[in-house]
């Protein structure tokens, strides 16, 4: 079950944020910091999967963004690696090449797109075409 969901800069800003399990306020900035400061010491000849205290971390670099994602043991790191891939061509697909801006200028579709994807911590579809759905009636719907 995927605990957290992060996408991250090279700075070390977070850019989103989704959790799937309660975690207080004040503890998520710390778990963050943590968390963001072991993926991005880490060299890019190093595995993507990192065991952190009662979790794993699975993450991908694209460009200049860290996508991160908390799981619990059980969870398949491969499984969850080729989801986090499916989700950037998701995001490529609706904004054509996405970019750092367009997930900080779209928040609210970043959001759509990755609820879709997943529920309650568990991933419910992959179908680029199903996932869009929902978005692409709510652009029509804004355009008249």
């Amino acid at each position: 079950m995927i605990k957290f969901f992060l996408m991250v800069n090279k700075q070390g800003q977070t850019r989103l944020s989704k959790y799937y399990e309660h975690v207080e306020t004040n503890k998520r900035t710390l778990l963050e910091a943590e968390v963001i400061k072991s993926c991005l010491s880490r060299s890019s000849e190093q595995c993507s999967f990192i065991e952190y205290k009662d979790f794993k971390l699975i993450y991908r670099q694209y460009a200049a963004l860290f996508i991160v994602v908390g799981v619990n043991d059980t969870e398949n790191e491969m499984a969850i690696y080729e989801f986090i891939h499916n989700f950037v061509e998701v995001l490529d697909e609706y904004f054509s090449r996405v970019s750092e801006l367009d997930i900080m200028f779209n928040l609210d579709k970043v959001h759509i797109i990755l609820d879709e994807m997943v529920l309650n911590g568990c991933i419910v579809e992959t179908n680029r075409a199903r996932i869009l759905a929902p978005l692409l009636i709510l652009d029509k719907m804004s355009e008249s």
